[in-house]
């Protein structure tokens, strides 16, 4: 297996980086998480018209451009590096592969051009005020009436939600339990009866929101898949928005280690750089080992996307458990070496911090993924 960058690739991960230095450096950051939306519009409709970025993953006779998980993996490693407020983890991770891989030919030819334009935004909510990630914890639920379908329900943490165009909605079928029963929708964000509420969390460049639906009224023509069928689905999405999460905490983690080592090199103590103390080169040392290690898991789970789902479920939890406590490491890290200024609202370490606490948790944490493992080998 190869695991070096393609001439493509390398151009692609320059022109990413050239690109978000410029658009999602530390002032626009800011801008973007005191505005209403938490994302620039321009900047994203920059994302779409002059990068094709949201086409990336869609196949080319969906007005996509076709290509793989790794060059998906190269740009949000780099939005991971800039702190991008953007919904497209949510909208390409999450609603992208759950049309690729659930919708009917229908379906993504009406959505997927309009995803890679740029003009419809998708999301998945997913997980509920339980906070169980397993199928018990899915106690939304729906039922029929003559040819529709009537949801009721509440979901937490739904990622841009208070933005998306289209949110898919996981529910089971009253009386049903398990694995058994669940089913995914695709529902227009203005539908009737169906609440979206943006919440007060820690991470302010990636705003959750708490949906409510009460008995939301949907046409057959909403569901993606087989209905009762989509447990298996529902899995293989998560696993790679978990896979999209770790690549953009193995960004983050390099982010931290460069601002610190810039600091070191320049703050001076008892009249020489503090980055000259050996306990101090050894943390940066740890801290880069901890970087490459991460990195290297990312990349290749992207490399076997195209694996049976046991396969990739096992690769995605080992390196969504590495890069989680990869990038909380590198981040705490990088607050103590830059001392008390650490804390403080003029350096970015702080949001660093907050955005690798709240990764940890998205999708799962360290202790759900290596549950996940130890199953898989049937312990």
């Amino acid at each position: 297996m190869e695991f070096s960058f393609t001439e493509e690739q390398g151009l692609l991960r320059e022109s990413a980086k050239a690109f978000l230095a410029e658009n999602s450096d530390s002032i626009k950051v800011r801008e973007a998480m005191e505005s209403s939306l938490i994302y620039n519009q321009e900047v994203w409709k920059k994302m779409s018209e002059e990068m094709g970025w949201l086409a990336l993953l869609i196949p080319e006779e969906y007005d996509g451009l076709g290509l793989t998980w790794v060059e998906l993996i190269i740009l949000l490693e780099q939005m991971g590096y800039f702190l991008l407020c953007s919904p497209f983890h949510s909208t390409v991770c999450l609603g992208v592969t759950s049309l690729i891989e659930a919708g009917n030919e229908k379906q993504k030819k009406n959505f997927l051009p309009k995803v890679a334009n740029g003009s419809m935004q998708v999301t998945l909510a997913c997980l509920e005020p339980n906070g169980d990630w397993s199928s018990n914890g899915i106690t939304s639920t729906y039922k029929k009436s003559n040819n529709d379908f009537i949801i009721t329900g509440v979901k937490k943490y739904v990622p841009f939600g208070h933005s998306a165009d289209k949110i898919i909605v996981i529910a089971r079928e009253e009386g049903s339990s398990g694995t058994e029963g669940i089913t995914l929708f695709l529902i227009d964000s203005g539908a009737e009866n169906l609440d979206v509420r943006k919440l007060n969390t820690m991470d302010q460049t990636r705003p959750q929101s708490l949906i409510n639906l009460d008995k939301v009224r949907i046409s057959k023509d909403s569901i993606l898949g087989e209905i009762g069928g989509g447990w298996t689905i529902l899995e293989k999405i998560r696993t790679y928005g978990a896979l999209g999460v770790s690549a953009e905490q193995v960004g983050g983690a390099q982010r931290c280690l460069d601002m610190t080592c810039n600091f070191v090199l320049e703050r001076e103590q008892f009249g020489r750089q503090i980055g000259s103390f050996q306990s101090v080169k050894h943390r940066l040392a740890d801290m880069m080992v901890l970087v490459e290690s991460a990195r290297s898991a990312a990349y290749y789970a992207s490399c076997i996307t195209g694996s049976n789902l046991k396969e990739l479920e096992e690769t995605v939890s080992i390196a969504k458990s590495y890069c989680s406590e990869a990038f909380f490491k590198c981040a705490a890290d990088a607050i103590q070496l830059h001392g008390g200024v650490g804390f403080t609202w003029e350096y970015d370490t702080h949001l660093f911090f907050k955005r690798a606490k709240s990764s940890e948790i998205y999708f799962g944490d360290p202790s759900f993924h290596k549950n996940k493992i130890s199953n898989i080998l049937g312990l």
